[in-house]
C-alpha cells in the first residue's frame, strides 16, 4: 500500500511504473524517508522524479535492477547529460541512486550498492560560450566617441580581454593596481590571492587616454581610489559593468549571449588558440586547478570537430 503521503503526485508517478517489483521497492523506499529519514515533501518528490527517470531507462534498455553493473550507471548519467541537464541535476540523480542503493543493501534486496562506487560528476563543465576573434573586434570598437563613458567603457573591455580578469576583480582594482609602461596589471583574485598579468599594446593605450583624460574629473570630488570609477565618482559595481557590456554586445550586433565572463572565456581560448601553453594560461586566470583550466582545450576540440564535420568531404 502506497502510504499516505504519497497520494498526490508522487504516488501517481510510482503507479505508472510497468514493473510491480520496482514499484514495491519504491514504494518501501519513499516510506523509509518520510517514517525513519523525516525528509521534506520537495526531497520525496525529487527522490521519487529521479527514480522514476532511472527506471524508465533501464526498463527501455531491458535491463533488471539485480543485473545492473557500475558501468550501467555511468551510462545513466551520460544519457542525462546528452539531455542536457545541468551538472548539479545529474548530480542529484546519482545522490539518488546511491541513497537508494543504500537502502537496497539494508533491505538485503542487493549484496552492494554499485551506484556507490560512481564519483559525483562534479567535474563536468558546459563548454562555455565564446566570441570569435572579429565578434571581439566588433565589441571593443563599440565604445566610440570622446563622451568620458565611452573613454571609460573602452578601457575596461580592453582590459577585460587583454588579461582575463573575473568581473570582480575588475571593479576592485584600485588606480595603482596597473603598471603602463611594464604593461600588467596587479590584482587580488579569489582566496586573496595575488597576481600579475600581463595586459598589451591596445589595454595600455585606451588605459592611458581614460587616465589621462577622463578619471581625474570622475574623482574630482570623492578622491575614491578605485581604477574604473561611476560619474559619481565612485567604484563601479558588476551588475553596472555587465549591463555596459550588453550594451555594447547589443551595439555591435553579437546575438550571443554575453556576460562579463565570455571576455575571459574568449581570452582563455584565443591564447590556447595561438599555441599559448596551459600552465601559462592557467596562472594568467589564477585557477589554482588546472582542470578548471582544461575545459578551453575542450573548446577548441569541438571547434576542430564542427569545422572537420562541415569542410571534409567524408565526414
Amino acid at each position: 500500500m502506497v502510504p499516505k503521503q504519497l497520494s498526490g503526485m508522487n504516488g501517481s508517478i510510482i503507479h505508472s511504473f510497468k514493473n510491480k517489483k520496482m514499484k514495491n521497492y519504491i514504494e518501501e523506499f519513499i516510506f523509509f524517508l518520510e517514517a525513519e529519514r523525516a525528509v521534506s515533501p520537495n526531497t520525496v518528490q525529487a527522490y521519487t522524479h529521479d527514480l522514476k527517470t532511472f527506471f524508465s531507462y533501464i526498463e527501455e534498455n531491458k535491463k533488471g535492477l539485480k543485473g545492473l553493473a557500475r558501468e550501467d550507471i555511468v551510462k545513466f548519467l551520460m544519457f542525462l547529460k546528452d539531455k542536457d541537464l545541468s551538472t548539479t541535476t545529474i548530480a542529484r540523480n546519482l545522490a539518488t541512486l546511491k541513497t537508494f542503493g543504500k537502502f537496497l543493501v539494508a533491505e538485503r534486496v542487493l549484496e552492494e550498492n554499485i551506484a556507490g562506487m560512481v564519483e559525483t560528476p562534479k567535474t563536468w563543465k558546459k563548454i562555455p560560450e565564446v566570441l570569435n576573434k572579429e565578434e571581439v573586434e566588433l565589441l571593443l570598437e563599440a565604445p566610440s566617441g570622446r563622451k568620458p563613458a565611452a573613454i571609460r567603457d573602452k578601457a575596461i573591455l580592453e582590459l577585460m580581454y587583454a588579461s582575463g580578469l573575473r568581473v570582480s576583480e575588475v571593479k576592485d582594482l584600485k588606480k595603482n593596481s596597473v603598471n603602463l609602461e611594464a604593461e600588467f596589471v596587479k590584482c587580488s583574485g579569489k582566496g586573496g590571492k595575488e597576481r600579475i598579468v600581463p595586459m598589451g599594446r591596445a589595454a595600455r593605450k585606451a588605459l592611458e587616454k581614460y587616465l589621462d583624460n577622463v578619471r581625474p574629473k570622475l574623482s574630482e570630488k570623492t578622491h575614491d581610489n578605485h581604477l574604473f570609477l561611476s560619474k559619481l565618482g565612485l567604484g563601479l559595481s558588476r551588475q553596472s559593468i555587465w549591463k555596459m557590456l550588453k550594451k555594447y554586445a547589443k551595439a555591435a550586433g553579437i546575438l550571443k549571449h554575453i556576460t562579463p565572463h565570455t571576455l575571459r572565456h574568449s581570452f582563455a581560448t584565443h591564447l590556447l588558440e595561438g599555441g599559448a601553453e596551459l600552465l601559462g594560461v592557467q596562472e594568467m586566470l589564477g585557477h589554482a586547478d588546472i582542470s578548471t583550466t582544461q575545459i578551453y582545450t575542450h573548446v577548441n576540440k569541438d571547434r576542430l570537430r564542427k569545422t572537420h564535420q562541415k569542410f571534409h568531404p567524408r565526414a
